[in-house]
């Protein structure tokens, strides 16, 4: 009886790891939006209960930072004020959503271990939570970027409007990396602090704070041969395919090419993931 209870267990582990399961548990994550959804925005009136601005601090803190480093920037690299700080403002918004996805992913299954254990829930769901918080972080900021599109009198045009298909394909990308940095954390824990020390290297890396065509068209053609290094960058076409249409520049196609390209793969390593290791993640948190 006991060779038989084993063999049944065995049975239903095996018909768990299919791609069809790991698919299902999407599915059935996304049918409960109503669930993650609340959820989400609870974990931010949780975080700012009893302050006075809530989550407009989100915003404040992120203004003010990067209004700082605009000026700070802004003298070292000779630029004019109005061009250096749209550009690391927008690039603060964009790099909170990417950096918050990586970050937080990585430990979103740690960090909801005792609603795994006891909540018979798709692992999805919590994935969903955790990029749906950070979608509202990024609609927070949004408030900072039209104030300053006031102020400094960016001119938008109707090619901007490609900046919501980019922010979509963002979320897409934000997906996968929670799910698969997850899982993968949750077996090795030692990676979370791998993963932190990673995104704050990638930000001096990626042209946040600084603007990539400016050394492409250095005169002095060894910067220039430097710069395209950066291309090998996969956080800077994330970055620059919604900027640019958020500051009204016209978009370049290699940026899409190489997002498209990092999604399909991406989810693919995701979905391997979840098909081999979902049933031992209520184990191994």
């Amino acid at each position: 009886m006991r060779q038989v209870a084993w063999s049944g267990v065995a049975t239903a582990q095996r018909s768990g790891r299919t791609y069809g399961a790991a698919l299902d548990d999407l599915r059935t994550g996304w049918a409960q939006r109503e669930l993650w959804a609340h959820l989400g925005w609870q974990d931010i009136r949780q975080r700012y209960r009893r302050s006075v601005l809530g989550p407009i601090w989100i915003s404040i803190t992120m203004a003010v930072t990067a209004i700082a480093l605009g000026i700070l920037y802004a003298g070292l690299f000779e630029n004019d004020l109005s061009r250096q700080l749209p550009n690391i403002l927008v690039g603060f918004i964009i790099w909170g959503f990417i950096s918050g996805c990586i970050a937080e992913g990585s430990e979103v299954f740690i960090a909801n271990n005792g609603l795994i254990t006891h909540l018979p829930a798709p692992l999805s769901v919590h994935v969903y939570r955790l990029v749906w918080r950070q979608t509202l972080f990024f609609a927070h900021n949004l408030v900072v970027y039209v104030i300053m599109l006031v102020v400094f009198r960016q001119d938008l045009h109707w090619s901007s409007l490609s900046a919501i298909p980019a922010f979509l394909l963002l979320v897409v990308n934000g997906l996968w990396v929670a799910l698969l940095l997850g899982i993968v954390t949750t077996r090795f824990r030692d990676m979370a602090p791998i993963i932190g020390s990673v995104v704050q290297l990638a930000f001096f890396m990626t042209p946040i704070v600084w603007i990539y065509q400016d050394f492409l068209q250095s005169p002095n053609p060894s910067i220039a041969e430097r710069a395209r290094l950066a291309e090998l960058n996969p956080f800077l076409h994330f970055v620059e395919m919604l900027r640019r249409p958020m500051l009204g520049q016209p978009q370049e196609l290699r940026y899409w090419i190489v997002v498209l390209v990092i999604t399909v793969v991406g989810w693919a390593l995701a979905l391997s993931t979840l098909r081999r290791y979902r049933a031992r993640v209520s184990y191994w948190v």
